[in-house]
Parts: C-alpha cells; sequence; structure tokens
C-alpha cells in the first residue's frame, strides 16, 4: 500500500483597505532587531486584549459585547451609532452585530430606535444599566492602560 502525502496550497484573497496603493513600500529586509520591535508591540496588544477579555467576562458580559458598548459611547458627536457604524468600528458584518445587538437589548444594555431623520436606519442607545457596567469596565481599562505606561510603542520599521 503506497501512502501518497497530499499537499494543499491556499490563497487567502484578502480585500486591499483604502488607500492601500499609497502604502510606503519597505526600502529593506526587516533585521533581528526589526522582529523584536514587532514581536513586542504584538505582546503588549495580546496582554491588553487578554486583560480587556477578562475584565468583561468578569461582569457578566462578553468582550465583545463589551466593545459594542464602548463603540456606542466613543462614536463621535453623539450619543448612539448605527448598525452599519457599529460594523465598520468592530470590523464584523452587518448580520453578526445586528445579532450581537440582539444580545445586549436581552440584558437591557442597549436599545434599537429607528432614526427620525431617516426611518432606514436603526439606532442603537445605552441604556442605565450599559452605562453602568461600561463605566465599571471603562476605569478598569483605565488603570490597566496606566500600568502599560510606555509599553506600547508603534515599532520603528522605515517610518
Amino acid at each position: 500500500m503506497h501512502r501518497h502525502r497530499r499537499v494543499y496550497h491556499f490563497v487567502i484573497d484578502f480585500p486591499i483597505p483604502p488607500g492601500a496603493s499609497k502604502m510606503k513600500v519597505l526600502t529593506r529586509t526587516l533585521n533581528k532587531a526589526d522582529y523584536k520591535q514587532l514581536s513586542e508591540f504584538r505582546y503588549q496588544m495580546r496582554r491588553f486584549e487578554r486583560f480587556s477579555e477578562q475584565a468583561a467576562q468578569g461582569e457578566g458580559i462578553t468582550p465583545l459585547q463589551y466593545l459594542l458598548l464602548l463603540h456606542i459611547k466613543g462614536y463621535p458627536d453623539r450619543e448612539w451609532a448605527t448598525i452599519g457604524e457599529l460594523a465598520e468600528r468592530l470590523q464584523a458584518q452587518h448580520h453578526g452585530v445586528v445579532a450581537l445587538v440582539s444580545r445586549c437589548e436581552a440584558l437591557d444594555l442597549v436599545k434599537r430606535k429607528i432614526s427620525e431623520t431617516d426611518r432606514r436606519q436603526v439606532e442603537v442607545h445605552l441604556l442605565k444599566a450599559g452605562e453602568r457596567v461600561l463605566a465599571r469596565l471603562a476605569e478598569l481599562h483605565r488603570a490597566e492602560l496606566r500600568s502599560l505606561n510606555g509599553a506600547f510603542s508603534i515599532p520603528q520599521i522605515d517610518l
């Protein structure tokens, strides 16, 4: 019996982000120090992300639910955001954000409201319970960021 090893090749087609054609092309090969900077940056980001995940879970919500609350409260120039705006902020599909908002509504953290200016738009507003959970989590995150002062720096690779 002959055993043949199959080799699979995958091509992943990522969409090119807006402005990608203007991105700077590397002018040199990355060296060990460059990789070290990138690794340290990603490590510190992941540590903070893990802290955030655990903090959210400690409040009885998922990390995505925390991010949804944060993006509603932090949306520029108003106290609500549309499903589409939240999808952009979360880098998620529209239908996934609809489901996320539904789960947060079931917990009385947010409410949907049809826009008075454009009936096609759905506004997502924080409720008092959502405000309280977000305030507690934001304070924890602020304290964690203070403890990381100086740990986050943008890698200086051909910048």
